[in-house]
């Protein structure tokens, strides 16, 4: 009980910034005690704001207070050290790296467990006690420990910051009030704080309202998924199933053509064979008769010859002709032909079919389409090589070794006819089909056109129907001394920051077409909502002068 005592009695004459017995004790004008070399410190790190407070009531003082000695205090102080009585042991945690610290505390900091708004000052439980103790205090607005307070605290006045000013939107103190935010609307920081609350909930509620929208498409597309792996298997099966019994109809064919050779074969064959067995009977009997007349023009008797020689001269009439010719081939090279002509017809039918089916499953739309990229690393995900056919290439165009590059020559190349050619513009396109996502980047001179378009593009003929941006095959972007875009032969000026370099955005199922000027930044000049019913080609447009060039950049 004694002890007990003696703590609590250790407990009045500890300092409430060290927690330890008062050394040296001063008492300030408000009453409260602490050890001269820790309110010294205090009000050092206060010297700044040029008033010195209490840090347990807070209350002001300036100019800073003179500390004298407390003779009394100092004198009990030594009573209870000659006792043996040391300060009441508290049980604190001390401040680690991410709590917040006591800012009464000296020495190793304790951890702070409320901030007050007011005071803008953190407390631990030792140093907080007052603010549940002293009536004025007790008003005090007490939060969870923050490190931001002097967020709260003007820059400018050195006032916290209780007023919200509408006029400007920001929270100012009541001297910004009077001054440069004089007859702007006002109003207390907490009222706004009551209407943004509302805002807020309003906002959380949209926010809620749009991850149940959200969650619900993610369900429907999950079904998608499943309904578009169900009917890719079947499509699948079925396909497999049709081509199997395409393949044995093809071969059943095959079979039946075989057999229908080697049937005629076999009939020429023994047509042939007894014709020539006719021929051998007809050479032997030749052969007897020429030996009996033979024989007869040796005779001596010449009555004897003249009774014979009737008989033996008269040939019977040859049922063949004495010339044999051998029957044209032709119906076997018809089969070969005909055969050969349903294998074309088949290949075109399939080419055919083939391109309806590519053509089909690009332009299948889907419920949410993947957002355009926002920077180039996003649009490099997407990066094609792109590579120029040189039977489109017009006569004054010559292509690099790798045909990624092209320069423009007045002097004619005398390129080879060919029907995919441009005739009477300076045009040519890729190799490239471009479906799906794409990106390229084209290096250029003033003067060079950036295209697309459908291989079913005219070569030659009416001005419209074969120059990149007259028709509706085609989307040209071009850069003379002025950016202009042209399709369908109406054309828009663009206005943006020049650059030698041009990046196409293409997203072939969501009809976007994207033009961006890159250099350091990338800028967005101009965007193209459509619908492509067809693959696209990468194209470009050469006006001249004389060594105008355009590549498209190695990009991966």
């Amino acid at each position: 009980m004694a002890q007990q005592r003696n703590q609590l009695d250790s407990g009045k004459f500890s300092c409430c910034i060290c927690l330890d017995l008062l050394r040296d004790p001063v008492t300030i004008p408000c009453g409260h005690s602490y050890c001269k070399n820790c309110i010294k410190s205090f009000w050092d790190g206060e010297v700044q704001k040029g008033i010195h407070s209490c840090p347990q009531c807070r209350k002001m003082f300036a100019p800073r207070p003179a500390l004298e000695k407390n003779i009394i205090l100092a004198e009990l102080v030594e009573e209870l050290k000659k006792a043996g009585v040391q300060a009441a042991p508290a049980d604190h945690c001390y401040a680690g790296p991410e709590d917040v610290a006591c800012d009464v505390c000296t020495g190793r900091k304790l951890k702070a467990i409320k901030s007050c708004l007011v005071c803008l000052v953190s407390y631990c439980e030792k140093h907080l006690q007052p603010h549940y103790d002293v009536t004025r205090l007790k008003k005090h607005k007490l939060v969870d420990p923050s490190e931001k307070l002097q967020e709260n605290v003007c820059s400018r006045h050195d006032e916290v910051m209780k007023i919200f000013c509408r006029t400007d939107q920001q929270i100012i103190c009541y001297l910004c009030s009077m001054d440069e935010h004089k007859g702007h609307e006002t109003v207390p920081a907490e009222a706004e704080r009551t209407e943004k609350q509302k805002e807020l909930e309003g906002s959380r509620q949209q926010i809620q309202q749009r991850i149940q929208g959200r969650e619900h498409d993610v369900k429907l597309l999950q079904q998608e998924v499943e309904a578009i792996d169900g009917f890719t298997d079947k499509a699948v099966e079925d396909s497999e199933r049709i081509f199997s019994e395409l393949i044995r109809l093809i071969q059943k064919r095959s079979s039946d053509v075989k057999q229908q050779l080697r049937s005629q074969q076999e009939a020429e064959v023994s047509r042939v064979r007894e014709l020539q067995g006719k021929l051998k009977q007809e050479i032997s009997e030749l052969k007897r008769k020429d030996t009996e007349l033979e024989q007869l023009s040796h005779t001596e008797d010449h009555s004897q010859f003249l009774h014979s020689y009737p008989s033996l001269s008269a040939l019977s009439e040859s049922t063949h002709s004495s010339s044999i010719k051998a029957r044209p081939l032709r119906y076997f090279e018809d089969v070969t032909a005909a055969v050969s002509e349903t294998r074309d017809k088949l290949q075109d039918i399939l080419r055919e079919q083939w391109t309806n089916v590519s053509l089909t499953v690009s332009e299948e739309d889907v419920s949410v389409s993947p957002e355009e990229p926002k920077n180039r690393a996003g649009m490099l995900r997407y990066a094609r090589k792109i590579t120029l056919d040189p039977n489109t290439a017009n006569t004054f165009l010559i292509l690099s070794q790798d045909n990624t590059k092209v320069t423009f020559q007045i002097c004619n190349k005398g390129y080879t006819q060919h029907p995919d050619r441009f005739i009477h513009v300076s045009q040519v396109l890729s190799i490239n089909e471009l479906t799906g996502r794409c990106y390229w980047e084209v290096e250029r001179s003033s003067g060079v056109g950036v295209a697309v378009a459908y291989k079913t593009i005219g070569r030659s003929g009416d001005f419209a129907a074969h120059v990149f941006g007259y028709n509706d095959k085609s989307w040209v972007f071009h850069w003379n001394t002025v950016f202009n875009f042209t399709h369908n032969s109406v054309s828009t000026s663009i206005s943006g920051p020049l650059s030698s370099r041009v990046g196409v955005y293409l997203d072939h199922r969501a009809g976007v077409l994207s033009f961006y000027s890159v250099s350091d930044t990338m800028t967005l000049l101009h965007r193209v909502q459509t619908t492509f019913t067809q693959p696209l080609h990468a194209g470009l447009f050469l006006s001249g002068p004389d060594g105008e060039t355009a590549e498209f950049c190695e990009l991966i």
